[in-house]
């Protein structure tokens, strides 16, 4: 039964989907069937990975609308053990589809579309990855009750800790009424330049809050690792000596290591 992992923060720039594209390609070079579903409009984490808009024929709208199944939308690489479930601006509208679906009938769930979608194909992977948009809407909830567990991404910089309270009460709404099982998988600290003050302030800040929820690995801010998805590669691909690759590496050991 694969562990279905959501990476979420509500503030945007804080490397959700570098980090959903890395850790999935990571999680897969240790040998583990990885799935990333692209669960942002903007579909950065596909575009990421080489795909773009003629490359596929379903989506992830198509996906939690019921429009196909998991294993028709699903898409294989070129990387070692990883797929995807791409998205595109279709999924801005899903508020809209599911308004509609509530009206006509009274009893559809609308949070709990993606993880019903998911069901036939979770014994196929280890890992499912959800890479959500910057915000807490209604894409964003299906994740949350989607998964086993969380990632909350924060950047070393000022105000990293803005919003999180936020998102935590979110997180205790969705243990509380839809699923009881999930739990803070981790809190990962990135963006960090070393050479200035206020990210190792940060790092303080961070592990005083969450204490043994952070993450020990930090992924550092660097060039390379801006420019892999313009090249439609993670960054193992694109620089694999690079410090960005060891440490997407040493994650994705740090995350089997907490639940194998």
């Amino acid at each position: 039964m694969a562990k279905v992992i959501s990476l979420v923060n509500q503030k945007g720039g804080v490397g959700k989907t570098t980090t959903s594209i890395n850790l999935a390609a990571a999680l897969g070079k240790e040998g583990k069937k990885t799935l990333l579903i692209d669960l942002d409009p903007q579909g950065n984490a596909s575009i990421g990975l080489g795909f773009n808009n003629g490359d596929y024929k379903n989506d992830v709208y198509d996906l939690i609308t019921g429009a196909c199944t998991a294993t028709e939308a699903i898409i294989k690489t070129k990387y070692k053990n990883l797929s995807i479930i791409p998205s595109t601006l279709n999924l801005a509208g899903i508020d809209v589809e599911f308004v509609k679906k509530m009206l006509e009938n009274p009893e559809f769930r609308q949070n709990e579309q993606l993880k019903t979608a998911l069901v036939d194909i979770q014994d196929k992977y280890d890992y499912i990855i959800i890479d959500c948009q910057p915000s807490l809407g209604l894409s964003t909830m299906n994740a949350l009750v989607a998964s086993n567990s969380v990632i909350i991404p924060v950047q070393c910089e000022f105000f990293a800790l803005e919003g999180i309270s936020q998102l935590l009460n979110t997180i205790i709404m969705v243990q509380s009424n839809m699923n009881p099982d999930l739990r803070i998988e981790g809190v990962l600290l990135t963006m960090l330049d070393g050479r200035t003050n206020i990210g190792l302030e940060v790092i303080e800040e961070v592990r005083k809050y969450f204490k043994n929820k952070v993450f020990n690995t930090i992924i550092p801010r660097l060039v390379r690792l801006v420019e892999a998805p313009s090249h439609g590669k993670p960054i193992s691909d694109y620089d694999p000596t690079s410090r960005a690759t060891l440490a997407y590496q040493n994650l994705a050991k740090e995350v089997i290591s907490r639940n194998e």
